[in-house]
């Protein structure tokens, strides 16, 4: 009888590809994982820090997988772990918790794990974190499960804005060797899927640990080089490093999706200063319009951090005037949440509840206007749409997406899964997505 294991994974892409990392490997050593989280052996929650709330639903994890699993070993890992291992270590029911250097290791620690000896958070917890092993050996990467498999090229972040506790929580930055990524890429294609994202903590560092030194242009233009590529797409990068030699390389690429997520945070100056951030509202307004000019019909996500300490009405109405000019397709809006480890968490000039939720309402409809005027820009055009392996749960229909991360539903049957179709859109839905039919003709 095959032994149960269960991963629950809060926070970003990078959380995502290593909890599929490792359930690759538990899978590997005869272990099976079950979806419902309930009478398993083993519950691994891989949390998340970067706000309090996500710290909340973090515990929150933890403490579910307890009550469902009184029997199981409880393992906790990732950033709240690594930045507060002693809290979690007084919930009663946690047998382990393992920090971020050491979280790629989970499946050898659970082999050699006896019940009867479980290790405390003495025994293999480091709150340093000196280097990060996951580029040290072969190229890794996470297939099963997924229409679009994620790869961790990068991890890590020196920038230090003085609201984020990732530095604390994942260390510096460090890169996967050049021709691992190269080479993962090559497998990903070769397994037959047709997409893969490149992920990191702060990915526009990429390759500036490395030696000889390398920067993610080089690697774009390596990947975009390889004959058996198929689709890549970038997440998130920031302002100073989506350089135009990137901005070009996309839009003469038929690999590199046209598609963009940038954090902006705040497009007030002063606000952007006393976050540590090396831009200002007029560069990246620039840097939008840039994008915008050479790709037109480019998706460009923005990151925004509403409620700063400092901010006034004046300074939150900046941030809005500036979106709400820029031709962006989707916000991301977090409310600030001090952290006990950062600067911004002893600055005066609390932002009141009633005025954070009003801004994070008010930004949040103009992400929503902003995504529904994109769509219906798509309305009567033929697009690439790759299908992904679920189908929509509320119509049944085949759901994809294509290059400029649009979400498409068309009918068809399961062979169409995982493969790449033409689409003529036809309405925007009230979902937020849109409807097409199958055509023959070329995007």
């Amino acid at each position: 009888m095959h032994m149960k294991f269960n991963i629950t994974t809060l926070g970003c892409k990078v959380n995502q590809f290593e909890s599929d990392s490792v359930s690759q490997l538990l899978a590997k050593s005869g272990w099976k994982q079950d979806q419902t989280g309930k009478n398993v052996d083993i519950c691994i929650i891989n949390t998340c820090t970067v706000t309090e709330k996500a710290s909340a639903q973090s515990r929150q994890a933890i403490r579910k997988a307890i009550r469902s699993n009184p029997k199981a070993v409880i393992i906790v890992t990732g950033c709240y772990a690594q930045t507060e291992a002693r809290e979690i270590e007084k919930i009663k029911g946690v047998n382990l918790v393992i920090g971020q250097e050491d979280k790629h290791k989970i499946p050898e620690i659970i082999s050699d794990m006896r019940k009867d000896s479980l290790l405390s958070v003495s025994d293999t917890f480091s709150e340093e974190i000196n280097s990060n092993e996951n580029f040290t050996g072969p190229a890794k990467t996470t297939l099963e499960g997924r229409t679009r498999p994620f790869l961790k090229i990068q991890d890590g972040c020196n920038a230090f804005c003085t609201y984020c506790v990732v530095p604390f929580a994942r260390g510096r930055s460090s890169s996967m060797p050049f021709s691992h990524v190269l080479k993962s890429i090559k497998h990903i294609n070769d397994q037959e899927y047709n997409e893969t994202v490149l992920t990191g903590i702060h990915l526009g560092c990429y390759g500036l640990d490395l030696s000889p030194k390398t920067n993610l242009f080089e690697l774009l233009k390596a990947i975009d080089k390889m004959k058996s590529t198929k689709r890549v797409r970038l997440s998130s990068v920031e302002p100073k490093e989506l350089t135009k030699d990137i901005i070009k390389l996309v839009a003469n690429s038929d690999c590199i999706c046209s598609h963009f997520h940038i954090p902006l945070q705040s497009g007030d100056d002063h606000i952007l200063k006393k976050m540590h951030r090396p831009y200002t509202a007029s560069y990246f307004r620039g840097l939008v319009e840039d994008i915008h000019g050479l790709i037109p019909d480019a998706a460009i996500g923005v990151d925004t951090l509403i409620g700063f300490p400092g901010e006034t009405q004046e300074a939150f109405e900046n941030t809005y005037k500036l979106i709400e000019e820029l031709p962006v397709t989707y916000l991301h809006v977090f409310p600030f949440s001090p952290r006990k480890q950062t600067p911004a968490s002893k600055y005066p000039g609390k932002v009141k509840p009633d005025a954070l939720k009003s801004r994070c309402g008010k930004i949040r409809s103009l992400g929503q206007k902003k995504k529904r005027e994109f769509y219906k820009k798509a309305e009567g055009k033929i697009v690439r749409v790759l299908i992904e392996g679920k189908r929509d749960s509320a119509t049944g229909l085949l759901k994809g997406l294509t290059s400029n991360y649009i979400p498409v539903l068309v009918d068809g049957d399961d062979s169409l899964k995982n493969s790449f179709v033409n689409v003529r859109v036809v309405k925007l839905n009230r979902s937020d997505t849109v409807q097409g039919v199958r055509c023959n003709g070329d995007p």
